[in-house]
Protein backbone atom coordinates (compact mmCIF):
# COMPACT_ATOMS: atom_id res chain seq x y z
CA UNK A 1 0.00 0.00 0.00
CA UNK A 2 2.56 2.18 0.42
CA UNK A 3 4.93 1.85 -2.07
CA UNK A 4 4.49 5.33 -3.46
CA UNK A 5 7.01 6.13 -0.48
CA UNK A 6 9.82 4.14 -2.97
CA UNK A 7 9.47 6.31 -6.00
CA UNK A 8 11.78 8.68 -7.32
CA UNK A 9 9.13 11.38 -6.64
CA UNK A 10 8.86 10.52 -2.66
CA UNK A 11 12.11 10.37 -2.50
CA UNK A 12 12.43 13.79 -3.42
CA UNK A 13 9.93 14.75 -1.14
CA UNK A 14 11.47 12.57 1.93
CA UNK A 15 14.89 14.11 1.51
CA UNK A 16 13.38 18.28 1.20
CA UNK A 17 11.14 17.03 4.34
CA UNK A 18 14.46 15.58 6.03
CA UNK A 19 16.25 18.76 5.49
CA UNK A 20 13.96 21.22 5.60
CA UNK A 21 12.99 20.34 8.81
CA UNK A 22 15.96 20.61 11.19
CA UNK A 23 17.53 23.64 9.14
CA UNK A 24 14.19 25.41 10.17
CA UNK A 25 14.49 24.73 13.87
CA UNK A 26 18.40 25.33 13.97
CA UNK A 27 17.78 28.90 12.29
CA UNK A 28 14.39 29.86 14.97
CA UNK A 29 17.08 28.88 18.01
CA UNK A 30 19.66 31.00 16.32
CA UNK A 31 17.34 33.84 16.04
CA UNK A 32 15.99 33.44 19.76
CA UNK A 33 19.55 33.03 21.10
CA UNK A 34 19.99 36.49 19.38
CA UNK A 35 16.94 38.04 20.81
CA UNK A 36 17.94 36.75 24.12
CA UNK A 37 21.94 37.95 23.71
CA UNK A 38 19.94 41.31 23.23
CA UNK A 39 18.29 41.64 26.38
CA UNK A 40 21.06 40.31 28.10
CA UNK A 41 23.24 43.12 26.94
CA UNK A 42 20.41 45.73 27.65
CA UNK A 43 20.24 44.38 31.35
CA UNK A 44 24.00 44.47 31.45
CA UNK A 45 23.99 48.12 29.35
CA UNK A 46 21.59 49.27 32.30
CA UNK A 47 23.60 48.48 35.50
CA UNK A 48 26.55 49.76 33.99
CA UNK A 49 24.70 52.88 33.66
CA UNK A 50 23.38 52.81 36.99
CA UNK A 51 27.20 52.07 38.23
CA UNK A 52 28.94 54.70 35.91
CA UNK A 53 26.54 57.73 37.99
CA UNK A 54 28.28 56.82 40.55
CA UNK A 55 31.30 55.41 39.52
CA UNK A 56 34.80 58.53 39.24
CA UNK A 57 35.47 59.71 35.95
CA UNK A 58 38.56 58.69 34.33
CA UNK A 59 40.64 59.97 31.30
CA UNK A 60 39.28 60.11 28.43
CA UNK A 61 42.31 58.51 26.82
CA UNK A 62 41.88 55.57 28.59
CA UNK A 63 38.43 54.87 27.86
CA UNK A 64 38.31 54.94 23.86
CA UNK A 65 37.48 53.57 21.72
CA UNK A 66 34.11 53.43 22.53
CA UNK A 67 32.47 50.52 22.49
CA UNK A 68 29.22 48.56 24.37
CA UNK A 69 31.88 48.89 27.91
CA UNK A 70 32.98 52.40 27.78
CA UNK A 71 29.58 53.45 26.37
CA UNK A 72 28.54 55.84 29.39
CA UNK A 73 31.36 56.14 31.56
CA UNK A 74 32.11 58.68 33.17
CA UNK A 75 35.05 60.58 31.61
CA UNK A 76 37.30 63.94 32.21
CA UNK A 77 39.01 65.98 30.13
CA UNK A 78 41.17 69.21 30.55
CA UNK A 79 41.41 71.79 28.13
CA UNK A 80 39.84 75.13 26.47
CA UNK A 81 36.90 75.88 24.78
CA UNK A 82 36.99 77.02 21.35
CA UNK A 83 34.01 80.06 21.78
CA UNK A 84 34.31 80.58 17.83
CA UNK A 85 32.72 77.01 17.08
CA UNK A 86 29.94 76.80 19.46
CA UNK A 87 27.34 75.08 17.40
CA UNK A 88 23.27 74.29 17.74
CA UNK A 89 22.48 70.79 16.95
CA UNK A 90 18.32 71.01 16.29
CA UNK A 91 15.43 69.24 16.43
CA UNK A 92 16.53 67.14 19.68
CA UNK A 93 13.89 65.58 22.35
CA UNK A 94 14.32 65.47 25.43
CA UNK A 95 12.81 62.90 28.15
CA UNK A 96 12.32 64.40 31.30
CA UNK A 97 9.80 64.14 34.25
CA UNK A 98 7.38 66.37 31.64
CA UNK A 99 7.33 64.04 29.15
CA UNK A 100 9.12 64.50 25.51
CA UNK A 101 9.75 68.24 24.52
CA UNK A 102 11.68 69.05 21.57
CA UNK A 103 14.66 71.43 21.37
CA UNK A 104 18.20 71.84 20.83
CA UNK A 105 21.81 71.07 22.03
CA UNK A 106 24.41 73.07 23.00
CA UNK A 107 27.95 71.94 21.44
CA UNK A 108 31.47 73.62 21.93
CA UNK A 109 34.67 72.04 20.82
CA UNK A 110 37.07 71.71 24.10
CA UNK A 111 40.65 71.79 22.70
CA UNK A 112 42.62 69.67 24.82
CA UNK A 113 46.38 69.15 25.70
CA UNK A 114 47.13 66.73 23.41
CA UNK A 115 45.67 68.97 20.19
CA UNK A 116 42.62 67.07 19.33
CA UNK A 117 39.35 68.77 19.91
CA UNK A 118 36.09 66.97 22.10
CA UNK A 119 32.48 67.84 21.63
CA UNK A 120 30.86 68.39 24.47
CA UNK A 121 27.57 68.51 24.69
CA UNK A 122 26.93 71.27 27.64
CA UNK A 123 23.20 70.76 27.76
CA UNK A 124 19.89 71.28 25.92
CA UNK A 125 17.82 73.87 25.85
CA UNK A 126 13.80 74.24 24.75
CA UNK A 127 12.67 76.10 21.57
CA UNK A 128 14.04 76.58 18.03
CA UNK A 129 17.57 76.84 16.84
CA UNK A 130 17.04 79.15 14.52
CA UNK A 131 14.41 81.24 16.74
CA UNK A 132 16.52 84.53 18.03
CA UNK A 133 14.69 84.14 21.10
CA UNK A 134 15.69 81.22 22.06
CA UNK A 135 19.08 80.59 20.94
CA UNK A 136 19.77 84.05 23.21
CA UNK A 137 19.31 82.32 26.06
CA UNK A 138 22.37 79.74 25.33
CA UNK A 139 24.97 80.90 27.44
CA UNK A 140 28.69 81.66 26.83
CA UNK A 141 31.33 78.41 27.66
CA UNK A 142 33.86 79.21 30.40
CA UNK A 143 37.33 81.06 29.50
CA UNK A 144 40.57 79.37 30.09
CA UNK A 145 41.84 76.13 30.76
CA UNK A 146 38.60 74.06 32.40
CA UNK A 147 38.61 70.35 32.97
CA UNK A 148 34.77 68.84 31.71
CA UNK A 149 33.39 65.91 33.51
CA UNK A 150 30.66 63.64 31.55
CA UNK A 151 29.49 60.57 29.98
CA UNK A 152 31.10 59.34 26.93
CA UNK A 153 29.20 57.93 23.56
CA UNK A 154 30.11 56.78 20.67
CA UNK A 155 29.90 59.36 17.06
CA UNK A 156 27.07 59.57 15.95
CA UNK A 157 25.48 57.95 12.30
CA UNK A 158 22.42 58.16 9.87
CA UNK A 159 20.84 55.80 12.56
CA UNK A 160 20.84 57.87 15.21
CA UNK A 161 17.46 59.41 16.29
CA UNK A 162 17.42 63.07 15.98
CA UNK A 163 19.77 63.11 13.40
CA UNK A 164 20.08 65.01 9.89
CA UNK A 165 22.35 63.69 7.90
CA UNK A 166 21.08 65.51 4.72
CA UNK A 167 22.82 68.89 5.17
CA UNK A 168 21.28 71.90 4.05
CA UNK A 169 21.12 73.53 8.05
CA UNK A 170 22.11 77.23 8.63
CA UNK A 171 25.54 78.34 9.68
CA UNK A 172 26.35 77.45 13.29
CA UNK A 173 24.45 74.16 13.33
CA UNK A 174 25.34 70.69 13.50
CA UNK A 175 23.22 67.65 12.25
CA UNK A 176 25.17 64.82 13.42
CA UNK A 177 27.79 64.82 16.24
CA UNK A 178 30.77 62.99 14.42
CA UNK A 179 34.27 63.49 13.81
CA UNK A 180 33.00 63.10 10.02
CA UNK A 181 30.53 65.58 10.15
CA UNK A 182 33.19 68.32 11.93
CA UNK A 183 35.90 67.38 9.62
CA UNK A 184 34.93 70.34 6.98
CA UNK A 185 34.06 72.80 10.19
CA UNK A 186 37.00 72.98 12.27
CA UNK A 187 40.58 73.03 11.16
CA UNK A 188 42.29 70.31 13.50
CA UNK A 189 41.61 67.22 14.71
CA UNK A 190 38.50 65.80 16.60
CA UNK A 191 37.91 62.59 18.93
CA UNK A 192 35.74 59.95 17.19
CA UNK A 193 33.54 60.21 20.39
CA UNK A 194 31.97 63.00 22.16
CA UNK A 195 30.68 63.77 26.05
CA UNK A 196 27.46 64.93 27.36
CA UNK A 197 28.04 67.23 30.67
CA UNK A 198 26.28 66.13 33.85
CA UNK A 199 26.20 69.61 35.04
CA UNK A 200 25.85 72.05 32.92
CA UNK A 201 25.23 75.58 33.97
CA UNK A 202 21.55 77.21 34.00
CA UNK A 203 19.86 77.46 32.06
CA UNK A 204 20.63 74.23 30.51
CA UNK A 205 19.44 71.03 31.15
CA UNK A 206 21.50 67.98 30.93
CA UNK A 207 21.50 65.34 27.93
CA UNK A 208 21.04 61.68 29.26
CA UNK A 209 23.37 59.73 27.79
CA UNK A 210 22.11 57.15 24.79
CA UNK A 211 22.40 53.34 25.32
CA UNK A 212 25.60 52.08 23.10
CA UNK A 213 24.36 50.84 19.59
CA UNK A 214 23.06 47.29 19.59
CA UNK A 215 22.87 47.00 23.22
CA UNK A 216 18.84 48.36 23.89
CA UNK A 217 15.86 46.59 22.76
CA UNK A 218 15.60 48.39 19.43
CA UNK A 219 13.62 47.05 16.25
CA UNK A 220 16.30 45.02 15.58
CA UNK A 221 15.82 42.90 18.88
CA UNK A 222 12.17 42.52 17.85
CA UNK A 223 12.89 41.91 14.56
CA UNK A 224 14.92 38.42 15.77
CA UNK A 225 12.07 37.39 17.66
CA UNK A 226 10.44 37.85 15.02
CA UNK A 227 12.10 35.92 12.94
CA UNK A 228 12.31 33.53 15.62
CA UNK A 229 8.30 32.72 14.96
CA UNK A 230 8.68 32.80 10.95
CA UNK A 231 11.47 29.98 11.27
CA UNK A 232 9.65 27.59 13.70
CA UNK A 233 6.07 28.76 11.37
CA UNK A 234 8.34 26.98 8.31
CA UNK A 235 9.13 24.26 9.64
CA UNK A 236 5.89 23.07 11.01
CA UNK A 237 4.46 24.13 7.47
CA UNK A 238 6.82 21.48 5.96
CA UNK A 239 5.45 18.49 8.58
CA UNK A 240 2.32 19.61 7.68
CA UNK A 241 2.24 19.50 3.70
CA UNK A 242 4.59 16.23 4.20
CA UNK A 243 1.20 14.47 5.76
CA UNK A 244 -1.23 16.21 3.54
CA UNK A 245 0.69 14.95 0.56
CA UNK A 246 1.40 10.93 2.03
CA UNK A 247 -2.88 11.01 3.15
CA UNK A 248 -3.79 11.51 -0.52
CA UNK A 249 -1.41 9.37 -1.68
CA UNK A 250 -2.15 6.91 0.57
CA UNK A 251 -5.93 7.20 0.08
CA UNK A 252 -5.25 7.30 -3.74
CA UNK A 253 -3.93 3.79 -3.55
CA UNK A 254 -6.51 2.30 -1.44
CA UNK A 255 -8.86 3.53 -4.03
CA UNK A 256 -7.05 1.65 -6.79
CA UNK A 257 -6.75 -1.37 -4.66
CA UNK A 258 -10.34 -1.41 -4.02
CA UNK A 259 -10.84 -0.48 -8.40
CA UNK A 260 -12.41 2.57 -7.38
CA UNK A 261 -10.44 4.39 -10.06
CA UNK A 262 -11.31 4.55 -13.57
CA UNK A 263 -9.52 3.04 -16.28
CA UNK A 264 -6.28 4.39 -17.92
CA UNK A 265 -8.31 3.99 -21.20
CA UNK A 266 -11.28 5.14 -20.13
CA UNK A 267 -9.80 8.11 -18.67
CA UNK A 268 -8.11 9.13 -21.67
CA UNK A 269 -11.58 8.48 -23.52
CA UNK A 270 -12.90 11.26 -21.26
CA UNK A 271 -10.24 13.25 -21.96
CA UNK A 272 -10.31 13.18 -25.48
CA UNK A 273 -13.81 13.66 -25.21
CA UNK A 274 -13.79 16.91 -22.81
CA UNK A 275 -11.33 17.88 -25.61
CA UNK A 276 -13.86 17.30 -28.20
CA UNK A 277 -16.84 19.11 -26.94
CA UNK A 278 -14.45 21.92 -25.83
CA UNK A 279 -13.48 22.05 -29.46
CA UNK A 280 -17.37 21.46 -30.78
CA UNK A 281 -18.41 24.56 -28.27
CA UNK A 282 -15.82 26.52 -29.45
CA UNK A 283 -16.95 25.81 -33.52
CA UNK A 284 -20.58 26.18 -32.31
CA UNK A 285 -19.76 29.60 -30.79
CA UNK A 286 -18.32 30.70 -34.08
CA UNK A 287 -21.31 29.32 -36.15
CA UNK A 288 -23.74 31.38 -33.71
CA UNK A 289 -22.03 34.35 -34.98
CA UNK A 290 -22.14 33.47 -38.50
CA UNK A 291 -25.94 32.63 -38.09
CA UNK A 292 -26.43 35.86 -36.69
CA UNK A 293 -24.81 37.50 -39.31
CA UNK A 294 -27.07 35.73 -41.79
CA UNK A 295 -29.67 36.68 -40.16
CA UNK A 296 -29.83 40.29 -40.79
CA UNK A 297 -29.55 39.51 -44.29
CA UNK A 298 -32.13 37.72 -44.76
CA UNK A 299 -34.59 40.09 -42.26
CA UNK A 300 -33.35 42.82 -45.82
CA UNK A 301 -34.51 39.91 -47.97
CA UNK A 302 -37.94 39.11 -46.62
CA UNK A 303 -39.42 42.17 -48.83
CA UNK A 304 -38.52 41.61 -51.55
CA UNK A 305 -39.23 37.49 -51.13
CA UNK A 306 -43.27 38.81 -50.12
CA UNK A 307 -43.48 41.40 -53.77
CA UNK A 308 -42.50 38.04 -55.32
CA UNK A 309 -45.24 36.08 -53.78
CA UNK A 310 -48.16 37.20 -56.12
CA UNK A 311 -46.03 36.62 -59.22
CA UNK A 312 -45.50 33.04 -57.99
CA UNK A 313 -49.09 32.10 -57.27
CA UNK A 314 -49.93 33.21 -60.63
CA UNK A 315 -46.91 30.61 -61.88
CA UNK A 316 -48.41 28.06 -60.08
CA UNK A 317 -51.44 27.78 -62.07
CA UNK A 318 -49.42 27.11 -65.25
CA UNK A 319 -47.30 24.58 -63.36
CA UNK A 320 -50.21 22.64 -62.24
CA UNK A 321 -51.98 22.66 -65.74
CA UNK A 322 -48.62 21.45 -67.83
CA UNK A 323 -48.06 18.83 -64.78
CA UNK A 324 -51.66 17.21 -65.94
CA UNK A 325 -50.64 17.39 -69.36
CA UNK A 326 -46.86 15.43 -68.66
CA UNK A 327 -49.05 12.91 -66.42
CA UNK A 328 -51.25 11.85 -68.92
CA UNK A 329 -48.21 11.92 -71.87
CA UNK A 330 -46.37 9.33 -69.17
CA UNK A 331 -49.56 6.91 -68.96
CA UNK A 332 -50.28 6.59 -72.42
CA UNK A 333 -46.31 5.80 -72.93
CA UNK A 334 -46.83 3.24 -70.24
CA UNK A 335 -49.94 1.81 -71.89
CA UNK A 336 -48.18 1.47 -75.16
CA UNK A 337 -44.97 0.17 -73.74
CA UNK A 338 -47.03 -2.97 -72.11
CA UNK A 339 -49.41 -3.41 -75.74
CA UNK A 340 -45.74 -4.15 -76.99
CA UNK A 341 -44.34 -5.86 -74.66
CA UNK A 342 -46.67 -8.30 -74.92
CA UNK A 343 -47.19 -8.58 -78.25
CA UNK A 344 -43.80 -9.40 -78.76
CA UNK A 345 -44.31 -12.30 -75.92
CA UNK A 346 -46.56 -13.82 -78.11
Amino acid sequence: MYRFLLTPRWWGINVFAVLAIPFCIFMGSWQLSRFEDRVDTHRQQEDRSARAKTAAARPLDSLLPVDKITSGRQASARGRYDTEHQLLVPARTLKDKHGERQGFYVLTLLRTDHGKALPVVRGWLPGDAEAKADTAKVPAPPKGEVTVTGALQASENQGTDGVQAGGGLPHGQLGMISAASLVNIVPYDVYDAWITQTDPPAPLHPVPPAAAEGSGLDLKAFQNLGYTGEWFVFAGFVVFMWFRLFRRESEAAKDAALGLLPEAGEAGDMTAGARDVAVGTGDGLAGTSDVAAEAGDGSAEVGDGSAEVGDGSAGASGVAAEAGDVAAGVAADVLTGQERGGAAGV
